[in-house]
């Protein structure tokens, strides 16, 4: 009997939503939104940029290449080394029995100048005895000579009694001419026995053979020493060599004198790490070196830099060189001419370079003649009027579209030196 009263209670409130209702709605909102997401990711600025990306040029900077005639320069390291370095050795053994003061490492000498003295005694009483012996060997000479006379006077009477001439053996021993021939000899061994003893006396002094600097010294006062004993180390003061390793395809660039400096490449030496900022020494290429250095199989050649100590009045102020340094070396090479220069950095991979023409990228092969440190000359391929490109592209292709930083036209992208483009 309760049924009924529910039932009719229901018809009686028509507006309450039924369920499908409800759901229709919910399902029209969830469209309404997701069509409103589809219009919005569509419809975002980001799809113009990248439109205006790939229509507009890539902004670049050129440069033209310099022309002229051209002093290439070779850098490569070197070592120094004396030209002139001798070891001072006795003649003469005995006693030391005074030594310079200047004869010290790092001491400066002349030529001529008196290093050390050997005790002399023993050679001074040898020259005496020398002396004695060529005197005795004379007064033998003189009385053989007086014997040959009257030899010769006996034969001229026994010619004039017998009246017949003996035979020539014969007559040399009547006039004793071997006697006289060995009497000659005699002195003249006396002679130089006299001579050597006059030379070993005077070579108890030592002297300094050239202007040197002293870089050791192995004897002291009193020291014993020996014939052909080592006294001292001594390298020249007026030249020094920088031997400098090249490589070998570098070689016909150079120009050797050969003994006539003038004629030689210039060149510049630096020692960074003993020399103050900016200061260099300056010299000439000497002659190649006939062997190839051992582990880097580069060309050895000499460079001779005159007066290296500075000493001279026309180098005061500049730096001195020290044996044994390591160095770097800068050679002017052969004159180049009817070349394109161009920094190193824009010669392209293949020995390409990137050009400009008609608003558009071109790649262009080119000959390079010889390149330096910092340049490279281009004897084909490019045009003094050419405009090559110095950014570093992130995107290379033939015919890429290219507008010159001069232009003012804001930059589309691009940063540190590189340019961004798309195809």
């Amino acid at each position: 009997m309760e049924s009924p009263s529910v039932n009719s209670e229901t018809d009686l409130n028509p507006h309450r939503p039924t369920l499908s209702r409800t759901l229709v709605l919910c399902v029209a909102i969830v469209a309404i939104g997701a069509a409103m997401l589809v219009l919005i990711f569509n419809t975002e600025p980001g799809a113009n940029r990248e439109t205006a990306v790939r229509q507009s040029a890539v902004l670049v900077d050129v440069t033209r290449p310099e022309t002229g005639d051209f002093h290439p320069v070779i850098q490569a390291l070197g070592s120094v080394r004396p030209a002139r370095e001798i070891e001072l050795r006795s003649r003469v053994s005995g006693q030391v029995e005074s030594i310079s003061d200047r004869l010290s490492p790092g001491g400066f000498v002349k030529a001529g100048e008196v290093l050390l003295r050997i005790e002399d005694a023993d050679y001074r009483n040898a020259l005496l005895q020398r002396q004695s012996e060529l005197h005795q060997a004379i007064a033998e000479l003189e009385l053989e000579k007086g014997r040959q006379i009257q030899a010769e006077r006996e034969y001229r009477d026994l010619k004039a009694d017998r009246g017949e001439a003996l035979d020539p053996a014969n007559l040399s021993l009547i006039l004793r001419q071997p006697q006289l021939r060995s009497a000659e000899a005699l002195v003249e061994s006396a002679r130089a026995a006299e001579a050597q003893a006059q030379l070993d006396l005077e070579r108890t002094v030592v002297r300094a053979p050239f202007d040197a600097q002293v870089l050791d010294r192995t004897v002291n006062l009193g020291s014993q020493v020996s014939a052909g004993e080592a006294l001292a180390q001594l390298v020249g003061l007026d030249r020094y060599w920088v031997e400098v390793t090249v490589p070998l395809d570098k070689l016909r660039w150079l120009r050797f004198a050969h003994g006539e400096p003038d004629q030689g490449s210039t060149v510049t030496i630096a020692h960074r790490s003993a020399w103050p900022a900016g200061q260099v020494r300056e010299g000439h290429l000497d002659q190649l070196v006939g062997e190839l250095e051992g582990g880097t199989r580069l060309a050895r050649v000499l460079a001779v830099v005159d007066d290296p100590l500075a000493r001279q009045p026309e180098n005061e102020g500049m730096p001195g060189m020290i044996i044994g340094a390591f160095v770097e070396a800068s050679i002017a090479g052969r004159e180049i001419s009817g070349a394109l220069k161009l920094p190193r950095e824009y010669i392209r991979q293949g020995d390409t370079v990137w050009l400009m023409r008609d608003g558009a990228l071109a790649i262009q092969p080119v000959t390079i003649e010889f390149e330096d440190a910092n340049y490279a000359y281009v004897s084909d391929g490019l045009a003094a009027n050419d405009q090559v490109v110095t950014t570093n592209l992130a995107t290379v292709k033939e015919g890429l579209r290219l507008r010159p930083r001069d232009t003012g036209t804001p930059e589309v992208a691009g940063a540190s030196g590189q340019a961004a483009a798309q195809p």
